[in-house]
């Protein structure tokens, strides 16, 4: 089903054990749902719906956003079960206002592995005993942009709860949406993926020793083709995250001139963005972003403060609404988050497509780089 898995190795995250290393990368507001992630867990990967502003997808009231964002997310997990058996992952921004409502609901409806992103998870969320996360069946990953971040993460885990987690993505600068970087650091090789990489490994080697457990090391941001993933398992990664190149699917959950926007772009549309949140962006430029550029603002009312971070009195435009315009294909009122790499996006396939290329380019990265022996 998959080509020769023989050559590409499995990812394990604790218990799971996915065919291919690749874990698709958790898109809001409502790019990645259970539709994509359930076809991502059906060829062999990890499938990710992101809980970012699902509330806003459907029918919801200023006071009752945060209970739609609790019943969407039931529902959307519900869904991806029923579509498949794979392994279903969850991304959760830590910065977002109803973060312990979402964990917990994660838990309770048993995800596979949780995706912990957009800030530090260094704390239980409310309502959760540390004897709840141990038991539990999911897994816990955090999402982190350097070496000193995880250091961090893993020392208070194991200081405060004799309980580390199992596995770690890392997110370089030529990722899509916000970035974990300052401005100056996005194009300084010294904050590139590939040096942040092995240093997180060799963080990682003594909470591993102590726990008597693997803690695979993803690699993410501007990672995709199958030699991109040779590359950074030889780094010492066990897998990878990509997010870019599962936009372009038939089975994505965004509106089709969503896609377009990336088949259609060139490089120089890949822009970086000052986001309301107070962090750096990367997305395809558009005539909205031209205009918030232009001192234009974009009249709004904020659904429900989704962020602890957004001063929404002082921003130009409504992060979370201008993200669902465009999922649903409304781009004059909204603009799409992008990996650098976007603009080699070129058609439309299927999620299986996708996998198998990617599975052959890497073997054929494999093979490029044995040694030839004459005899």
């Amino acid at each position: 089903m998959w080509g020769k898995m023989e050559i590409i190795p499995n990812l394990r995250i604790g218990d799971f054990v996915a065919k291919v290393p690749i874990i698709q990368g958790g898109m809001g507001v409502g790019i990645s749902m259970a539709g994509l992630a359930s076809a991502v867990a059906n060829s062999g990967g990890i499938g990710v719906i992101s809980s970012v502003g699902l509330g806003m997808l459907g029918k919801a009231s200023k006071k009752t956003y945060k209970e739609a964002n609790k019943t969407a997310l039931r529902d959307e997990i519900r869904k991806a079960r029923k579509m498949s058996d794979g392994i279903i992952g969850l991304n959760i921004m830590v910065a977002i206002s109803d973060f312990d409502d979402m964990v917990r609901i994660a838990l309770q409806e048993k995800i596979d592995i949780l995706f912990l992103g957009a800030g530090l998870p260094l704390k239980i969320p409310e309502g959760i005993s540390l004897d709840d996360l141990r038991k539990s069946h999911t897994r816990i990953a955090p999402i982190v942009s350097s070496a000193r971040a995880a250091n961090l993460i893993f020392k208070t885990w194991d200081k405060n709860f004799a309980h580390v987690p199992d596995a770690i993505v890392v997110e370089g600068p030529l990722a899509g949406g916000h970035l974990g970087f300052r401005p100056e650091q996005i194009d300084d090789p010294a904050f590139s993926l590939e040096n942040i990489i092995p240093g997180v490994c060799e963080i990682l080697k003594p909470y591993a020793e102590k726990y008597g457990k693997e803690i695979p090391v993803i690699a993410g941001g501007g990672i995709y083709a199958g030699e991109d993933i040779h590359k950074f398992l030889q780094l010492g990664a066990s897998g990878v995250q990509m997010g870019t190149r599962f936009v372009a699917t038939e089975e994505c959950d965004a509106d089709v001139e969503f896609k377009n926007q990336y088949i259609k772009c060139r490089k120089e549309d890949i822009v970086i963005i000052q986001s309301p949140v107070g962090l750096p962006g990367r997305a395809i430029l558009n005539d909205f972003l031209t205009d918030v550029k232009a001192g234009i603002k974009k009249p709004f009312r904020c659904p429900w403060k989704c962020l602890k971070t957004c001063d929404f009195r002082s921003s130009l435009y409504c992060i979370a609404n201008a993200l669902m315009k465009a999922k649903i294909g409304e781009l004059k009122n909204g603009f799409s988050f992008a990996g650098a790499n976007a603009w080699k996006v070129d058609k439309i396939i299927s999620v299986k497509e996708l996998m198998d290329s990617l599975v052959q380019e890497f073997e054929l990265a494999v093979r490029n780089t044995e040694p030839v022996f004459n005899l």
